[in-house]
């Protein structure tokens, strides 16, 4: 198995998580089919790609465009195997069936902010340096962060902070980008990383890590749809696959993980008729099964390796097509 690789393309820069769990889990088959929808700079596809022959076939779907040139240089030796399309992974069966192909036999998508994202202080996603407040994802959509910040009311970004940001002073931060923005709009990052630091107690700063992530992240997720994506997006990439095709997907907070180890729970068990019935009449079928009981994590060595994998989890959920139109139930 090859180690955990870091991405090679000029300015894009990025160490692939958990890649070793993601090739054994994805069970990669030769002459498969393969979509990465969160491409970046193609350090998993790069793997998986290399794997392939024969009609083996990736196709790797981003919506950075900055992700899609580093990808398209990394890809080249394997370019009579890949597809790249500038896209968000909401799109994937559309994509796909517009290539011909009717199911594939794995799916991946590597969840969050890149460390090229990260990394490039005018793309507005980091806290620790001062840029505009950008945080979109794809550069072709026109609101920003800066429109979240200056156009909200107290009890959207109250919302959003509390939900997405899971931080106990959501109200307060609101109220205090709320007054400072009486004064003049808020332009950049450290402007809005100051007022959040403000709005938390000090006993409060001084622990559990850089104040400003929570509420960051927030409006990252707002901004760029993510939950909501994901949350509709599952059960359309679990119905794309071929029977014994697998699905990783890999997140980094609670938010994310709950949504995909329910929709792998849902998507294994989805029968809603009473426990008592001793025959299932919903005609809800299993579609496969939840090959991760509990998430897998990375080793002790990739956290210390790699600080940003640390609270990555991989679930991974096997289709299997069901052929019985009645399921049994024990009593």
């Amino acid at each position: 198995m090859e180690e955990n690789i870091k991405d090679e393309a000029p300015g894009f820069k990025h160490i692939s998580v958990m890649l070793n769990e993601v090739i054994d889990g994805l069970n990669i088959k030769e002459e498969g089919i393969y979509v990465d929808g969160t491409l970046g700079g193609a350090g998993h596809s790069s793997v998986i790609a290399s794997k392939l022959s024969g009609a083996g076939r990736l196709i790797g779907i981003d919506q950075d465009e900055a992700a899609i040139e580093a990808a398209t240089r990394r890809l080249e030796p394997y370019r009579d195997k890949v597809t790249i399309v500038r896209s968000n992974y909401s799109e994937m069966v559309s994509i796909v069936k517009g290539l011909g192909i009717e199911g594939v036999d794995g799916i991946l998508l590597d969840l969050g902010v890149s460390s090229y994202q990260l990394d490039t202080a005018e793309r507005g996603f980091s806290y620790m340096e001062d840029a505009p407040l950008d945080m979109r994802m794809d550069q072709r959509q026109t609101k920003t962060a800066k429109d979240i910040v200056n156009n909200y009311s107290v009890e959207e970004l109250t919302r959003i902070i509390r939900e997405y940001g899971e931080d106990r002073f959501a109200h307060n931060i609101a109220k205090h980008i709320a007054r400072y923005r009486e004064e003049k709009p808020i332009e950049t990052t450290l402007e809005l990383a100051d007022i959040v630091k403000g709005a938390i107690p000090a006993k409060s700063r001084n622990t559990g890590g850089n104040p400003c992530k929570r509420t960051f992240q927030a409006i990252r997720i707002e901004l760029n749809n993510e939950l909501t994506v994901l949350r509709d997006s599952i059960d359309g990439m679990i119905d794309l696959l071929n029977d014994n095709g697998r699905i990783a997907i890999i997140t980094f907070h609670s938010l994310e993980d709950r949504i995909v180890k329910q929709a792998f729970r849902t998507a294994e068990n989805p029968c809603t008729c009473p426990p008592d019935f001793p025959v299932c009449v919903c005609g809800k079928k299993p579609k496969g099964r939840v090959i991760t009981k509990r998430a897998l994590l990375p080793s002790n060595e990739e956290m210390e390796n790699n600080s940003r994998s640390r609270s990555a989890k991989l679930r991974i959920f096997e289709k299997h097509i069901t052929k019985t139109t009645l399921v049994e139930r024990q009593l």
